[in-house]
């Protein structure tokens, strides 16, 4: 019965996880961008933002925001249909993740 009960409980908890969970590594291969200002400052995190959503869009990836989230950049895409999705990319190579 508690063996049952515990499958039970472990297949509500991975099914009801999000989606959204990408995992990134950053070492996935592909084109990869990094800067640095050479000033010895550490760019804010809305310029780092407006840079990845920048080389995002150089991609072709039709992104109206991006943010890092959990060690992955989520970007709000426009789907052609209408709306938005989230979608997945590993920070430095923009390799979408699933």
């Amino acid at each position: 019965m508690f063996r049952t009960g515990l499958a039970a409980f472990g297949l509500v908890v991975f099914t009801a996880l999000p989606a959204s969970a990408a995992i990134c590594s950053g070492s996935g291969e592909g084109l990869s961008f990094s800067f640095n200002l050479g000033l010895g400052a550490d760019i804010s995190e809305d310029d780092q933002n407006q840079f990845d959503l920048m080389n995002l869009r150089r991609l072709g990836v039709d992104a109206t925001r991006v943010e890092r989230w959990g060690g992955c950049l989520r970007a709000y895409v426009r789907k052609p249909e209408g709306g938005e999705e989230m979608q997945y990319f590993e920070p430095g190579t923009y390799r979408r993740v699933q």
